[in-house]
């Protein structure tokens, strides 16, 4: 697949409005990217890296001693593999997206309710049903822009649906309102990394691919799911 040349700045700038969705430490930088404290159990902190080459994945995957550490490589698939070192584990792959921003009013499907707040930077929508019945939700993250002048960029996390509510436009609702709060705090640009499934919407919304990226995750107390291949 060929180079995208602005994945690195694009990572960045998720990174930026993701560690204010998720109330994480200001990333640190590395030779190959970026380091992560997220303080979560399970999820205690991830490396980010937006142009990852062999011998720095091998360096950090080898040299892991920490369980639930978490590695994003943007720009890679399944193909990347054989780097990784023993106890490492697959998450679901992401893609790497972005959407100019505008204003919109989407219509609410019957039978549901949608509601927004803002507090400490993040955006959250939340949709019932006229019963209040919990159907679906998701947040962004507003972070300062990557340069001097640059407007705030807006970060999707964790848009999720209740199986009994999908199919019903709500992904579609959430996201346009999430996107429009986004830009009515100055945002202009949306980014996200998408699960393969999520990519299809939200390229009926006008987002656009950009990279891959290759998650993992790990714990040497559990087998390895690496295919036969990797290490």
């Amino acid at each position: 697949m060929p180079d995208d040349p602005t994945v690195p700045a694009l990572v960045r700038a998720w990174i930026s409005g993701w560690t204010v969705s998720r109330g994480a430490a200001d990333p640190q930088p590395e030779p190959w990217g970026w380091t992560i404290d997220v303080g979560q159990y399970r999820h205690p902190w991830r490396h980010v890296l937006p142009a990852p080459v062999e011998a720095d994945v091998r360096t950090l995957t080898e040299g892991t001693t920490v369980p639930w550490t978490w590695l994003k490589l943007f720009g890679v698939d399944e193909h990347a593999l054989p780097w990784i070192g023993p106890g490492w584990h697959i998450d679901v792959p992401g893609h790497l997206m972005t959407c100019r921003l505008r204003p919109e009013t989407p219509a609410v499907p019957a039978g549901y309710r949608i509601t927004t707040w803002s507090r400490g930077g993040v955006i959250r929508a939340l949709v019932r049903t006229v019963d209040g019945e919990y159907a679906a939700r998701g947040q962004i993250g507003v972070g300062p822009g990557i340069g001097r002048g640059e407007d705030p960029v807006a970060v999707v996390d964790q848009v999720e649906t209740a199986p009994e509510h999908r199919r019903r436009g709500l992904g579609s609702l959430l996201m346009r309102t999430l996107q429009s709060e986004a830009h009515a705090e100055g945002a202009r640009t949306g980014l996200l990394v998408g699960t393969t499934q999520g990519r299809a919407l939200y390229a009926t919304l006008g987002w656009q691919w950009h990279a891959p990226m290759l998650s993992l995750w790990y714990d040497p107390s559990t087998p390895s799911d690496l295919p036969v291949g990797g290490s």
